[in-house]
């Protein structure tokens, strides 16, 4: 496979990278990225924004389909970064088939570590999308990533307004900085398609309980914490490890708590 590479001449323009979730966490550190690096951007959004210097946005709607041939238009590279709590399996065949008629020559896609192991919806749809994007018959990369930083606040946060905080014994997490995701993307997307490779977690594993405690602690506030079970299959895949990074993954450079000290300071 080979990466595609946008026709060049006096008076050829390079084709601009599209870009879904352009607009959410991740997208927020990848459009910049890919701006400095001296590409344009398309974004495809649910609602219809005003254009920025490099960047042009498109109204379309994944999971009805809605506007994507028109979005897909002179694109060569995509960037699929868009995601939510269900869905992502549909969303991203409906991607592929218009992506594979529009005649696009790469597709670069963002998973999640223990797509393939975890018993949850969730990892299933992002498994399912993988799928699609793997069979697409376009050159593809995808990386799988552990939890954000962004998801472990949000997490801490409604956990630590509770009286007395639930910790799920052996449940681990690896969170890593969407700062640092954003940046190993970008390498990929201006690289050559590489299939699956290696997954990129954190620097750190944490119980689920560190990670609260290490919030409450960076906002001055305390709460007992009580050790609970989690059940079934889902509770046995997470305190096997299951969510972790593969021997082999890359690690990112930002620890929970420099991301706290930013956050919350």
């Amino acid at each position: 496979m080979t990466n595609p590479t946008p026709a060049t001449g006096p008076t050829s323009t390079p084709a601009p990278i599209l870009v879904t979730g352009g607009t959410g966490t991740l997208g927020s550190h990848v459009v910049p990225l890919l701006r400095e690096a001296g590409h344009s951007v398309r974004i495809l959004t649910r609602n219809s924004r005003e254009p920025a210097p490099g960047i042009e946005y498109r109204s379309c709607d994944l999971l009805r389909g809605d506007g994507l041939d028109e979005a897909l238009q002179g694109i060569e590279t995509v960037l699929h970064l868009a995601g939510g709590p269900k869905g992502d399996d549909e969303a991203t065949e409906n991607l592929v088939r218009a992506a594979r008629a529009a005649g696009v020559r790469y597709l670069v896609y963002i998973s999640v570590i223990g797509a393939d192991r975890i018993p949850l919806a969730y990892f299933r749809a992002k498994l399912g999308a993988e799928r699609a994007v793997a069979e697409s018959g376009i050159p593809w990369t995808t990386l799988r990533a552990a939890q954000f930083h962004d998801l472990a606040l949000t997490l801490a946060e409604k956990m630590g307004k509770l009286p007395v905080v639930p910790a799920p014994g052996g449940m681990r997490w690896q969170p890593v900085d969407a700062r640092d995701v954003a940046a190993r993307l970008v390498e990929l997307t201006l690289g050559e398609p590489a299939g699956l490779v290696a997954d990129l977690s954190g620097p750190e594993v944490y119980g689920l309980g560190e990670l609260v405690r290490g919030y409450l602690k960076s906002t001055g506030k305390r709460r007992p914490l009580m050790p609970v079970r989690m059940p079934g299959k889902v509770g046995r895949a997470y305190r096997s490890g299951e969510n972790l990074s593969t021997v082999g993954g890359a690690s990112g450079t930002r620890t929970w708590e420099a991301f706290l000290a930013e956050r919350t300071s």
